[in-house]
């Protein structure tokens, strides 16, 4: 199923045949399900949630999901905020990693959330994805 902003506009924002507030300032749920590409044109799956560092208000993570078969058996990973870019044309996200690199990626499954406030498993993960990570995670 093809998700995207405009599919999933509950509040009319995009009902006029405009592109709404976005794609400078986008509501989150406006993005969930949105797919997932690489540079390859690879499709890597879709964003199930979007994790908020509470102390500065700003996306930490998307979750994404990869994988599995109609939704069984996905893996899960946290992807940095600053490792997605917004594809405007395609009205999708855009992922630097290629497929095979993914399924070697941290993650996790439904059952079994990592604590992302864990700094250890923060700096793997940005490490991963070659994003840099702050450990000032209280100073925006």
């Amino acid at each position: 199923m093809d998700t995207n902003e405009a599919t999933r506009d509950t509040f009319g924002r995009y009902a006029d045949g405009t592109d709404g507030p976005g794609p400078a300032l986008m509501g989150a749920h406006t993005l969930l399900g949105n797919d997932v590409y690489n540079q390859d044109n690879e499709d890597l799956g879709d964003i199930k949630e979007f994790m908020i560092d509470m102390a500065t208000g700003r996306v930490a993570y998307a979750v994404l999901s990869f994988g599995g078969l109609m939704g069984m058996g996905n893996k899960l990973f946290a992807v940095p905020w600053a490792a997605l870019t917004l594809d405007t044309v395609n009205k999708r996200f855009k992922l630097n990693v290629l497929k095979e690199t993914l399924k070697d990626a941290p993650g996790f499954d439904k059952d079994h959330w990592p604590s992302m406030s864990d700094e250890t498993w923060a700096i793997g993960v940005h490490k991963f994805y070659g994003t840099p990570y702050s450990a000032s995670r209280s100073t925006p």
